[in-house]
């Protein structure tokens, strides 16, 4: 089997050839390369040979590529070009406020704070691109396996994480969720039972998302079956709107309806036991070693210590 020529040739000669590609000039070539012209020609020689074309011919005085020769520099330039961008990226991966970070907030989660968050970042750190973009429950995890995204923005039920070892998060606010509904006589009510709230009919989210199936677990943890839909929707405001506007009701985290609250009609009460959980940054252990991403989140907590995060809500732009 013949052996690839790529396998026989040296970056040395590459070098040489590029070198004397450019100048055209055995004399000046030799200078600029720190050796002496017979062995600059030499090592062309050898290159020729292995390649089994010759690189340059000479027209009257003046050296020339050969079509060879002009396919062999577009093929070096183009790996230099490529082992330079290369080297960009590694070196934006080193550092804090340059290169790209990708996020994946859960369409259950309210995104003004992010989305604010986000642009007053980009302001201070243009050089940072960062994506924000909803994503469904089970493809969280799949795209934090994958690589897909950096972080995840997401609800996170007690323990969960015990599940996926690789994995930390960062808690943004401590959550619950509250049943939203319409019925005065629950006014003077502190809490809600959940064979209470399984009489009222709902708006909830398609059963496969992640607070569809909190609410399940609970509802099932008290021996009560899953409250009846009659409608449902992807997003939390949607909900808000279609139960404030039909007389239905629903569940939602405390934190939603805090920055919503004075948008309609609906009252809030919460469940008995709690239905509680966390809204975190979940992310791969490994990627705090990125500068950028423990920069990001580093940023985002003096953000939220300025003014804390109910606070923003309320105050969304």
């Amino acid at each position: 089997m013949k052996e690839h020529p790529n396998k026989m040739i040296s970056s040395r000669a590459f070098a040489y050839f590029l070198q004397l590609a450019d100048t055209l000039n055995y004399t000046k070539t030799a200078h600029l390369l720190g050796i002496s012209q017979p062995a600059l020609t030499q090592q062309i020689k050898k290159l020729e040979v292995k390649l089994g074309s010759p690189l340059f011919q000479t027209v009257g005085k003046q050296l020339c590529l050969t079509e060879a020769g002009v396919i062999m520099k577009e093929a070096i330039e183009s790996i230099y070009d490529t082992l330079i961008e290369a080297s960009e990226k590694i070196h934006d991966e080193n550092l804090s406020t340059r290169g790209k970070i990708t996020i994946g907030i859960s369409a259950s989660v309210e995104d003004c704070v992010f989305t604010d968050f986000i642009t007053d970042y980009f302001k201070q750190f243009p050089d940072v691109a960062v994506t924000l973009f909803m994503v469904g429950r089970k493809e969280v995890w799949e795209y934090l396996e994958k690589n897909k995204i950096d972080i995840a923005i997401l609800y996170l039920p007690d323990g969960v994480l015990n599940k996926w070892k690789g994995y930390e998060s960062v808690r943004i606010i401590k959550d619950e969720l509250l049943f939203l509904h319409h019925d005065e006589n629950l006014e003077g009510k502190k809490t809600i039972t959940y064979q209470e709230a399984q009489a009222f009919p709902w708006v909830t989210y398609p059963k496969s998302y992640f607070v569809s199936q909190v609410i399940q677990t609970a509802f099932e943890s008290q021996e009560v079956g899953r409250p009846e839909s009659v409608a449902n929707f992807t997003k939390p405001n949607q909900m808000f709107r279609f139960s404030n506007e039909t007389g239905t009701n629903t569940a939602l985290p405390r934190s939603f309806f805090q920055a919503h609250e004075k948008e309609g009609e609906l009252r809030a009460i919460p469940f008995e036991p709690p239905i509680a959980m966390e809204l975190a940054f979940v992310y791969r252990k490994e990627k705090l070693n990125v500068p950028r991403i423990s920069h990001f989140l580093n940023v985002f907590n003096k953000y939220i210590t300025d003014e804390d995060y109910i606070s923003r809500l309320k105050n969304k732009k």
